[in-house]
């Protein structure tokens, strides 16, 4: 498979880029992608269900987060339906980075920031986050990487999480709740769950 080390900083495998087509009800994208990162082949199912039925974003949206954007299919699409937001794209892969960046310079789609986690501002905070997180990092890491970014959340903020059933997503929304996010399930389709996460309570969790 080209895309088992998606979460390496600098994949090994030889660059080899192409072209895949994001379709939504609202847009369709041209996207450039490459060997080395998540779904090369094709905007996954688990992110394109989160596409479709994540609930629209309050208009009043000014920050947004993609946590590990990949070749920016979330963060893209966030930024197209919230134009007057700063979305955020992070990931640790170099070459996803730079695809994200070509994307959004492609579709014209300024609000978009590109970075790794370590380069995001510490006072940057999140009315919204979107993400297919990376669940193959392993429960410890994948742990430590949510609560990093969902203690970022504005109060009246919220995330979506798009999590396969079978890596653990009824585990890990009641993870999410015992540390103190409350976490309901929004939808399941083939094997996916759709988690609404909302922020933590001041002084909440362990």
């Amino acid at each position: 498979m080209t895309d088992d080390h998606y979460f390496a900083d600098r994949p090994k495998v030889a660059s080899k880029r192409q072209q895949v087509t994001l379709t939504l009800p609202d847009l369709r994208f041209e996207l450039t992608t490459d060997r080395g990162v998540f779904s090369a082949k094709g905007v996954d199912p688990g992110s394109k269900y989160l596409l479709l039925e994540a609930p629209t974003p309050p208009a009043t949206t000014t920050s947004a987060l993609d946590i590990g954007c990949g070749y920016g299919p979330i963060a893209l699409t966030m930024a197209n339906r919230l134009p007057d937001a700063a979305v955020w794209a992070v990931d640790v892969n170099d070459r996803a980075l730079d695809l994200c960046r070509h994307n959004a310079t492609e579709l014209g789609l300024e609000g978009v920031r590109v970075a790794r986690p370590e380069e995001v501002p510490a006072d940057v905070r999140f009315d919204l986050i979107w993400s297919n997180p990376p669940i193959r990092i392993g429960k410890p890491a994948l742990h430590e990487l949510l609560e990093t970014w969902l203690n970022r959340l504005h109060p009246t903020g919220r995330a979506v999480l798009v999590v396969q059933k079978h890596l653990g997503s009824d585990s890990l929304q009641k993870w999410l709740t015992a540390t103190g996010w409350p976490t309901e399930r929004l939808s399941s389709r083939a094997g996916y769950r759709l988690l609404d996460v909302r922020a933590r309570d001041q002084g909440s969790g362990p």
